[in-house]
């Protein structure tokens, strides 16, 4: 697939990601591209930039449809149906039937979701309006540098997992430095590329950029030095954006080398016995070391690495489940194996598995093991520093004048 894993280890140099892409695209063009529903409505989603129209799609695409799969998983497993799956499942030697489609995308329950996006709550949807996000106590303070990144939040951080936007927000917010948002709701155009429209991809990648100078003229007081994302396939995509051209001299960071760059790195409480584990993305954020590193030294304490895909993979895991439960069924092998590891010296605390991709998000949490929870590495940071209540708390005081609106 997309992955781009088989490229390194690759003898004669072919990047299957690249040849795939080029194969949908090709086959769009000559009318063979065959129509998937579930993959069309994600990319609907994706697309769609009306705050209303979004909110409707996610009610029932997000909402009630995660809901839906999680009483089908409940149904099914009462019945026995997808006990096999998950102790081996079968080898796909030809195209499965639909039957057996449906046990697999029902094997494993999907998550649950907050109900609003981190816009909507923070209520910054107009896409006329940048939304500029900073502490006045902190901003005015005469020993302060006066510091401003520009953060792309992307589909997965916003729309799906707003807690994953909403914590990157927060540690900048208390850290001192001033969040430009983008105005309104924009996709990257990774996952249109990616599906092989290319034409749709480019568009959106036209758009976003003539946006960003738009943005960058208005914005011209404020010295953007860094653009921040929180997921590795925004990375990927905004990496052909150059966005040196549009904020002069600027660089494009993951939030945890943000972070860990600005010294924001946790003691570590000698009561709190958590363990954790980390999963590294396919399409991985972190460029300057492996995510594992970069997660532990801002934890304070040593992160159990851990193999393979999650089998979420995008929309892998509605368009083929049976594939996406082969891949989590391996996965699933490589999980145990890092609790035995976590548990080694008699630790019976919990254990946490920790991510950086909002897609990964969603397929680790759906690997269930006893004392286990998956979240996010920077989630996991503002829960430390900030408090259980870390997201009241920010929406508040960004409610109550932290949030200044520039017209664009």
């Amino acid at each position: 697939s997309i992955c781009h894993k088989c490229a390194k280890p690759c003898p004669v140099n072919i990047d299957f990601g690249d040849v795939t892409v080029c194969m949908r695209n090709f086959l769009r063009e000559q009318g063979k591209k065959k129509f998937v529903p579930a993959k069309a409505a994600a990319i609907a989603f994706l697309s769609a930039k009306d705050a209303t129209y979004i909110r409707i799609m996610r009610k029932l695409m997000i909402e009630w449809g995660y809901r839906g799969q999680r009483w089908a998983h409940h149904l099914a497993k009462s019945f026995r149906l997808v006990q096999g799956q998950m102790r081996r499942p079968p080898s796909t030697i030809e195209r499965p039937t639909l039957r057996s489609q449906i046990i697999h995308f029902v094997n494993r329950p999907l998550p649950g979701v907050p109900r609003h996006t981190s816009r909507a709550l923070l209520g910054i949807e107009d896409e006329k309006i940048v939304p500029v996000i900073r502490d006045p106590e902190k901003l005015n303070a005469p020993d302060r540098v006066n510091e401003a990144v520009f953060y792309f939040p992307g589909c997965g951080s916003e729309r799906l997992f707003s807690q994953v936007g909403l914590a990157t927000q927060a540690i900048l917010y208390d850290i001192g430095v001033q969040t430009v948002l983008p105005p309104g709701y924009l996709c990257c155009g990774y996952p249109q590329t990616a599906a092989g429209e290319s034409a749709q991809g480019r568009k959106i990648t036209t758009d976003n950029r003539v946006l960003f100078h738009r943005m960058a003229n208005t914005l011209n007081y404020l010295d953007i030095g860094t653009v921040i994302v929180s997921c590795g396939t925004c990375m990927d995509q905004l990496l052909e954006y150059r966005f040196d051209k549009i904020f002069p001299g600027c660089r494009l960071l993951d939030i945890h080398e943000y972070l860990l760059e600005k010294g924001v790195i946790l003691k570590g409480d000698p009561a709190d016995r958590t363990r954790y584990m980390y999963h590294e993305p396919c399409h991985a954020p972190m460029k300057t070391q492996p995510g594992f590193k970069v997660a532990g030294a801002l934890l304070g304490r040593d992160i159990v690495p851990l193999e393979r895909c999650c089998g979420e993979s995008g929309t892998l895991s509605v368009t083929r489940p049976d594939i996406s439960t082969q891949l989590r069924y391996r996965k699933q092998r490589e999980i145990e194996k890092g609790i035995d590891q976590c548990r080694v010296g008699g630790h019976k605390g919990d254990i946490r598995l920790l991510t950086s991709c909002p897609s990964c998000l969603q397929g680790l949490s759906r690997h269930n093991a006893p004392g286990l929870r998956a979240d996010y590495i920077v989630i996991e940071i503002v829960r430390q520093r900030l408090g259980k209540n870390w997201m009241e708390d920010y929406l508040r005081k960004a409610g109550d004048g932290g949030i200044e609106r520039v017209l664009l």
